[in-house]
């Protein structure tokens, strides 16, 4: 599914924020119509990165406040299959992280957007690493 950059609201208002929330989902939606397995292989890790339900909420509530992040998004195949590992985190105490023994926090280059960051979630026992939030960096944040 392509959607073009300019259907994109630049705005940040309450209203531009939902209606890049609803891009998100819709756009999640469209290519898990597409993917069926609901993954990619990602070059760096030398496995899968799958995409569950929690990918499309995380990503969708952090992802929507920026317009940048939500163009990121759209980026979604080649960030999941061309980021590089940056370093191992830790799981933060909240609901939706229970769930991973460990984050991954990975970088990659958006040709037109700079430097996006991908989280990675790897949960307990299967260690089936699962995509958590996708963002667009500001020049002058750190992963």
């Amino acid at each position: 599914m392509m959607i073009e950059k300019d259907k994109v609201p630049n705005g940040n208002s309450a209203e531009d924020t939902k209606a890049r929330m609803q891009i998100i989902f819709e756009f999640y939606n469209k290519w898990k119509e597409r993917n069926p397995q609901q993954r990619v292989y990602n070059n760096a890790l030398k496995d899968f990165i799958n995409i569950r339900a929690v990918s499309i909420e995380e990503t969708a509530r952090h992802a929507s406040k920026r317009y940048l992040s939500t163009l990121a998004v759209l980026q979604l195949d080649a960030i999941l299959a061309c980021s590089k590992l940056v370093r191992i985190g830790k799981t933060e105490h909240r609901k939706n992280q229970q769930q991973f023994k460990a984050m991954l926090i990975m970088q990659h280059n958006c040709p037109g957007l700079g430097a996006v960051k991908l989280t990675v979630g790897v949960r307990h026992k299967t260690l089936l690493k699962v995509q958590y939030c996708i963002t667009a960096l500001d020049i002058t944040e750190e992963v």
